[in-house]
């Protein structure tokens, strides 16, 4: 019998299919979500990948049979789900691996109003109740099953971002998407291509769940090396790459040089804090310390969070902050029902460039503060016990504080910040440093990782 632990992450389920997990499984886990949360309708969606359609639909089929009314909306972006579940306020299951392999598939869920759903907040429960099914447990069997209907939501997806931010008005713009054959292809040209001021030039828009390009990663520098070069090739303003599920989105600028997805932040918190002078910006404790200060410059409030969207999602609604912004170039927004979406962040950087006269390098140049170390894995066996020897060896440094909202993190007078905190499901410390210079960063990564690997 499938072991569900296994595919049951912090925030989702994900795994290799049929190895990890087949149809059956992912029936029992539309009969557990259901039983588990009371909910009693809910949008089944999925990405390009081959086993999607399958797995979805016994997902869908064994939800109904519990007694959930279930709309599926077919092929979707992962934030187009979540407006689904927003603007419907109703439950959702997203059938998407995100940017990974091709032999991966999983299931992002939210309950209503695209509120999370984390092995802390009913994620575990849902695991528990699955496997018991899948063990032999009869599954939930309403009286009166739901109904199953089919819907797409595209157009109004499309319409609600063009009224969030309008970019009738830019100027002319020439803009390079990488989809990476992902759900990008399926979204962009309903929002940016029908708009008149930008030239969209595609590359990759087949979905392809095989990948056949590259993998649709963009935070992996070899996955933009393509978008790179025909930006520059195009002469493009800017360029922009997207995930497979299309909730995340990478930008270029006009040299093919990548944008940090810290500066986007910063760049989208100073637009929103225009709009709601004094608000709450949302930043993870491993986002550039620039998204902070500039948040600070322009009279709002940074609020530091643990790495991960469920974290950023719970503080969001907690403060009713209006932005929030990861390292890993996730983008949340209250009008957007606190939850992430990257092309809404592409279309922020698109109207600050097109209401500008400037080149995007130009424009980002003043979040460009600080030198960042990447994020580095070391395997390690006893992580807390390392975590202990580096924090023994930065409590008495003069200048250094310490404190442990997310693993370890150490800051110091001059600017300089690590943070290494554990993996949730790997034997891996993950290191992250940034300093006022790039040799001061040098200096003190290879001072940690001199220790961390000792």
């Amino acid at each position: 019998m499938p072991e569900l632990a296994n595919i049951v992450k912090a925030y989702d389920i994900r795994g290799r299919v049929p190895e990890e997990w087949d149809e059956p499984v992912a029936a029992a886990f539309g009969a557990a979500f259901v039983a588990v949360t009371k909910v009693d309708k809910l949008v089944v969606a999925r990405d390009m990948r081959e086993s999607g359609a399958g797995l979805s639909r016994a997902f869908a089929e064994a939800a109904a049979r519990a007694g959930a009314d279930v709309v599926d909306a077919g092929l979707c972006s992962t934030d187009e789900m979540y407006f689904i579940s927003g603007s419907q306020n109703i439950a959702g299951a997203m059938f998407t691996a995100s940017h990974n392999p091709a032999v991966y598939n999983g299931i992002k869920v939210c309950l209503p109003g695209a509120r999370p759903v984390s092995l802390d907040t009913g994620l575990a429960d849902i695991r528990d109740r699955a496997q018991a099914i899948v063990d032999g447990q009869p599954a939930p069997a309403a009286d009166a099953p739901g109904d199953l209907t089919a819907r797409d939501f595209l157009p109004d997806y499309a319409e609600h971002l063009k009224m969030l931010v309008d970019l009738a008005a830019v100027r002319p713009l020439k803009v390079v998407v990488d989809a990476g054959n992902g759900m990008a292809g399926h979204t962009v040209p309903a929002v940016l291509g029908t708009i008149a001021p930008l030239t969209v030039i595609p590359m990759y828009f087949e979905l392809d769940g095989s990948f056949p390009n590259h993998e649709a990663n963009p935070l992996e520098p070899s996955n933009i090396v393509d978008l790179r070069a025909r930006v520059r090739s195009e002469g493009a303003d800017l360029g922009l790459a997207f995930d497979g599920d299309a909730d995340r989105c990478f930008v270029v600028d006009e040299r093919g040089e990548p944008v940090a997805p810290s500066a986007i932040a910063a760049l989208v918190a100073e637009a929103e804090l225009r709009k709601h002078p004094g608000a709450t910006i949302i930043h993870n404790l491993i986002t550039s310390r620039t998204v902070p200060e500039v948040v600070v410059e322009n009279g709002g409030k940074p609020v530091r969070t643990r790495v991960g969207h469920s974290y950023i999602k719970a503080e969001m609604a907690a403060a009713d902050a209006v932005f929030g912004g990861e390292h890993s170039a996730h983008y949340y927004f209250r009008d957007f029902w606190f939850a992430d979406t990257g092309l809404l962040a592409a279309m922020y950087v698109l109207r600050a460039l097109g209401t500008s006269e400037e080149a995007l390098s130009a424009l980002v140049s003043s979040y460009d503060r600080y030198v960042a170390s990447g994020e580095i894995n070391s395997t390690v066996d006893d992580q807390a016990g390392k975590i202990a020897e580096i924090a023994a060896l930065y409590a008495s440094r003069p200048g250094a504080q310490l404190d442990r909202l997310d693993g370890l993190t150490v800051a110091f007078d001059d600017g300089a910040w690590l943070n290494l905190r554990p993996s949730n499901t790997e034997p891996l410390l993950r290191l992250n440093a940034e300093a006022p210079s790039r040799a001061r960063m040098e200096e003190l990564r290879d001072e940690v990782l001199a220790a961390v690997r000792n």
